[in-house]
């Protein structure tokens, strides 16, 4: 189980944690993928893991013009292509990759500083 902090976050989203059981959002869980920003609780993303993302899927990230948005793989770190970074590039907004509890532990420092992120996490899953 990876608990990522035990202090109060203050005013801004704060993740508790993201392991097997799902990603834990202050005292709601969820079991499905979800998007993130600094200031609420966008709601369900669309895809369960990174094989059913589509560009469509990046549409409501984009939408919001963030400055960076993370991207949580799972338990393994996954790439996007060039072609799907490029659509980020172009709006000149930030992309960064990473499994699941490294972007909820990236997540939770950036929206502490007070800074215009926005994630997209799938599940973490269990492998093997």
């Amino acid at each position: 189980m990876t608990e990522l902090i035990f202090d109060a976050p203050g005013e801004h989203v704060h993740v508790r944690s993201a392991n097997e059981d799902g990603i834990r959002v202050g005292d709601q869980l969820f079991e499905r993928a979800v998007i993130l920003a600094r200031d609420e609780i966008v709601g369900d993303w669309g895809p369960q893991c990174m094989d059913e993302v589509t560009d469509a899927d990046f549409e409501p990230l984009l939408a919001r013009r963030p400055e960076v948005v993370l991207i949580g793989t799972g338990a393994q770190q996954q790439f996007l292509s060039p072609k799907r970074q490029m659509a980020f590039y172009r709006e000149q907004i930030g992309v960064e990759v990473m499994t699941t509890p490294a972007a909820c532990r990236t997540f939770n420092v950036l929206a502490s500083e007070h800074r215009d992120v926005v994630a997209a996490l799938l599940p973490v899953r269990k492998t093997g």
